[in-house]
C-alpha cells in the first residue's frame, strides 16, 4: 500500500491543513489600505499636513475627499506654516490652496503723495524690481496711477497672528492674501473685491448655463436676463422656446 494513502498526497489537502502554528498569519496591511478613520481623528491629522500633501490625500477616497477639501482643512494647511491666524475670503479656484508659499501673501500698501517706487521699496526692504514686478509695472511712473502696491513679503514674521484677505488685484493681475498693516481693508477695497467676486461669479454662471445649453454667450446671457439670473429658470426657459419652435415647424 502507498504509503501517501495513510496521510494524504504530498501538497494534498491534508498536507495543507495542518500548517504550521509558528508560521505568521497573513498581514493584513498587505492588502489595500483601510481609510475609514474618524472624520475628527483625519481631520486633526489633515491640518497639520503642508497643503500639497492635504491635495494628495484628498485622492485616497471619497471620505478622505471630503474632509481633504473641507474650507477649515484647507485653511490651517494654507496658514500654519507662516502663523498666520486666519485668511478671510474665497479663492478663485481650489488650486489657491495648494502652494503655501510667501509668494502668495502680499502686505498692501496704500499709496500717498510723494510716494516712489524706490522709497517704498527702502520702507519694506525689498527690491524695487520684485514690487514692480509683483505689481506688473513696467516703470516706476505706474505708481502715480495707483492707489496701493502689493509689496511682496520678505520677512515671514510680519504674518504672525495676522488675518488676510484673499483678493483679486485688477493692477497686479494676481490673487493674492493681502495682510493690512492697519487692520482691514478700507470700505472702497472690500467693494472693489465684491464686485470682482459678483462678476466672476456671474461669468461662472454663464459659463454653464452655455455649455448646457450648447449655445453662444449672447443667447445665454439672454436667457439669464429673462429669468433674474436664475441658470435653472433659464435652461427651462430655452426648453420651452425650442419645443415651440419645432412645434411650428412641424405644422
Amino acid at each position: 500500500m502507498d504509503s501517501r494513502g495513510e496521510h494524504g498526497a504530498a501538497g494534498g489537502p491534508d498536507a495543507s491543513s495542518h500548517a504550521d502554528p509558528r508560521s505568521p498569519g497573513p498581514d493584513p496591511a498587505a492588502g489595500s489600505m483601510d481609510a475609514r478613520l474618524p472624520a475628527d481623528l483625519l481631520r486633526a491629522v489633515l491640518q497639520r499636513l503642508p497643503p500639497i500633501d492635504v491635495a494628495r490625500s484628498a485622492c485616497v477616497c471619497r471620505a478622505w475627499h471630503a474632509v481633504a477639501s473641507d474650507r477649515a482643512v484647507l485653511e490651517a494647511a494654507f496658514c500654519t506654516p507662516w502663523g498666520v491666524r486666519r485668511v478671510v475670503g474665497e479663492p478663485a479656484t481650489g488650486a489657491f490652496w495648494r502652494t503655501a508659499s510667501l509668494g502668495r501673501f502680499a502686505l498692501s500698501h496704500a499709496v500717498r503723495r510723494g510716494d516712489t517706487v524706490p522709497g517704498v521699496a527702502l520702507k519694506y526692504s525689498v527690491q524695487v524690481t520684485d514690487i514692480k514686478r509683483f505689481n506688473n509695472m513696467m516703470s516706476d511712473h505706474g505708481i502715480h496711477s495707483r492707489e496701493r502696491l502689493l509689496i511682496p513679503i520678505g520677512n515671514p514674521e510680519v504674518l504672525l497672528g495676522s488675518t488676510c484677505y484673499i483678493e483679486m488685484d485688477h493692477n497686479a493681475k494676481r490673487e493674492v492674501a493681502v495682510f493690512y498693516p492697519e487692520g482691514r481693508p478700507s470700505s472702497k477695497t472690500e467693494s472693489l473685491t465684491n464686485i470682482v467676486s459678483t462678476e466672476r461669479r456671474s461669468r461662472r454662471i454663464l459659463e454653464s448655463v452655455r455649455r448646457s445649453l450648447h449655445v453662444d454667450d449672447g443667447t445665454a446671457a439672454y436667457y439669464l436676463s429673462v429669468s433674474e439670473g436664475d441658470p435653472r429658470a433659464a435652461m427651462m426657459e430655452y426648453s420651452e422656446d425650442l419645443r415651440w419652435e419645432q412645434q411650428r415647424a412641424g405644422q
